[in-house]
């Protein structure tokens, strides 16, 4: 699905079924140097649930114009106005790492508008170290593959999905480095994790939030330790889930993420 954005054209995957702003909304945001395809399956279940589906690439990322934003908070703003040029009132807002950020962010700036909040593989402050900026700067590619390493808690997860022989941290690192093609930006990754890096708003957007809010955890995550969203948990007073997984618990664990989705959403 394709929009109009602040001018520009956005893409939303929906789920593999046509969006129908009448239904309850999911939005699900992605993480540094990720598209809307970590999302596939749940987004798909949500889209053949009852659900209307917005997993968009974020400005810069893949099928969405770029130039990419440069904070959580101008990143915020654009899903806000991502839901009026949907013709959404209210919706769900899903994130992942710096899409829960994104997310958070959003639900203080229009408590209204969002009916539940649940951030993914998260931590605040969402720290990253001087080297890893230093390497996704001067060598986006070795850092793309020293955070593919730390991303994952297993050398060959399983999941049910997508199936026998997918080679899942191959993959995570393939498209990384395809986000990074796709629009010539050299800079982006280093570009996501500044803006995690330097945003301070979480506890403020915290006190403004009205919906209901889960984490969803990877026990074994190396990205976001769970110790480090203990902060964030606390002021929204949310529910935690945890999943034995790493930080790209979707691809890794993505039935027991679904999971705890499903009950986020209930």
């Amino acid at each position: 699905m394709k929009l109009s954005v602040h001018g520009r054209q956005a893409y939303a995957y929906t789920g593999g079924k046509a969006f129908d702003p009448s239904l309850p909304c999911i939005v699900f945001l992605h993480g540094a140097l990720h598209d809307h395809s970590v999302w596939t399956l749940l987004a798909r279940w949500c889209a053949h649930h009852g659900y209307g589906v917005l997993a968009p690439d974020l400005p810069g990322h893949m099928k969405s114009d770029g130039p990419a934003l440069e904070s959580v908070e101008a990143m915020a703003d654009w899903v806000l106005a991502l839901l009026d040029a949907a013709q959404v009132k209210q919706a769900a807002l899903v994130g992942h790492s710096m899409g829960s950020l994104i997310a958070l962010e959003a639900a203080g700036r229009e408590p209204s508008r969002v009916s539940r909040l649940v951030m993914v593989g998260t931590a605040y402050p969402m720290k990253v170290s001087p080297a890893l900026l230093e390497l996704s700067k001067d060598d986006p590619l070795a850092a793309i593959d020293l955070v593919t390493t730390l991303s994952y808690s297993t050398l060959a997860p399983k999941p049910g999905y997508p199936g026998p022989g997918v080679w899942v941290r191959g993959g995570g690192r393939a498209l990384c480095r395809l986000v990074l093609a796709r629009q010539g930006n050299a800079a982006l990754y280093h570009q996501d994790f500044v803006a995690c890096d330097a945003y301070r708003g979480a506890l403020e957007a915290a006190a403004r939030v009205t919906a209901p809010a889960t984490l969803i955890l990877g026990r074994r995550d190396q990205m976001t330790p769970p110790k480090a969203a203990a902060e964030i948990g606390a002021a929204l007073k949310a529910r935690i889930e945890n999943v034995e997984a790493g930080h790209v618990l979707m691809a890794e664990a993505p039935d027991p993420t679904l999971a705890a989705l499903r009950s986020a959403l209930a």
